[in-house]
């Protein structure tokens, strides 16, 4: 039963400081914190959209996504994970169990992230699982990252490497929370997105907000193996760097910043300068021009244009 549910959550959730009323009651209240500006972001997961169909997929792991979605967009705006209020919808056959593990993995990264779970709500039905995250962040004034601050001539990096997610990576996502704090730390961003939807969409996103274009050279794309693996399973012949410019799942971060910033962003990491870096690979693959749209540059010097490939849910 739905209280039964609610009742196991609560006794799961510890006391938060930043709670001015506890768990359990109609609405949360938060103590805002000084200084900050408040962030806030929500995504929704929906059975055999972002995830397998029932019985194929793992709530835990799907838990885990919801929370962690959400995450990358606020590290995306280098903001600090603060609450995240959760909305389910629960298969009446089985639900009670579905919850229970689907709470278990928010909780887990919730724990990881410094996150409070605060409220949100639960029904059953007799259609799909049905998840939604509403997560609240906060960042100091004038240090928010956006979409719409490229500047012609910044370089851009990435983080990770992309492509093949769908492999089962798309429901292990790592946000890159951490990575976001410490470049921000570091060096001055002037524009940032995460690539939910494929690295050549949401770029053009990216630039498309700014008023400008980006150059891509190709051959330093990190391609993960992962899309290595499915270019040789795709019978319709696409190769590995097509899959990593437009699969998406891949919750990486693309930042621009200034050529001498990158250069010391880069530097830092690589001489083990930026202390606490987790290990996660940047790389520069390209550079903002005056010019608007995509522009693929091959090894050999070669520009052609660059589609904005990548996934689009489709409406009729």
């Amino acid at each position: 039963m739905e209280q039964q549910l609610i009742d196991w959550l609560v006794a799961k959730l510890a006391a938060d400081p930043r709670l001015d009323v506890p768990n359990g009651d109609d609405a949360a209240v938060l103590r805002p914190p000084a200084g900050r500006r408040t962030v806030f972001c929500t995504d929704m997961l929906c059975e055999g959209v972002h995830f397998p169909s029932a019985p194929d997929y793992d709530p835990r792991a799907v838990g885990h996504k919801a929370i962690a979605v959400n995450l990358s967009d606020l590290a995306a705006m280098a903001s600090r994970p603060e609450a995240a209020v959760v909305s389910v919808s629960l298969p009446r056959s089985g639900g009670q169990s579905v919850g229970e593990a689907l709470l278990e993995g928010m909780l887990a990264i919730a724990t990881r992230f410094d996150v409070a779970l605060v409220g949100g709500d639960t029904t059953s039905w007799d259609g799909p699982l049905a998840v939604n995250v509403a997560l609240l962040g906060s960042v100091a004034a004038g240090r928010l990252w956006r979409r719409d601050g490229c500047r012609v001539g910044d370089v851009v990096l990435v983080t990770g490497a992309v492509g093949g997610s769908l492999a089962g990576r798309h429901l292990a996502v790592e946000p890159r929370v951490n990575e976001a704090r410490l470049i921000a730390d570091t060096v001055a961003v002037h524009g940032a997105i995460d690539i939910s939807d494929g690295l050549a969409l949401d770029l053009s996103r990216m630039m498309q907000a700014s008023g400008c274009g980006a150059e891509v050279d190709l051959a330093a794309v990190p391609i993960h193996a992962d899309a290595v693996t499915a270019a040789k399973l795709d019978p319709s012949g696409g190769t590995p760097l097509m899959r990593a410019l437009g699969d998406g799942e891949d919750f990486e971060l693309l930042i621009s910043l200034a050529a001498d910033d990158a250069e010391r962003l880069l530097g830092a990491i690589a001489t083990g300068r930026l202390a606490g870096w987790p290990g996660t690979p940047l790389t520069a693959i390209g550079r903002v021009v005056a010019d608007r749209g995509l522009v693929a540059v091959s090894e050999d010097g070669r520009r052609t244009p660059l589609p904005p490939s990548g996934y689009q849910h489709a409406f009729t």
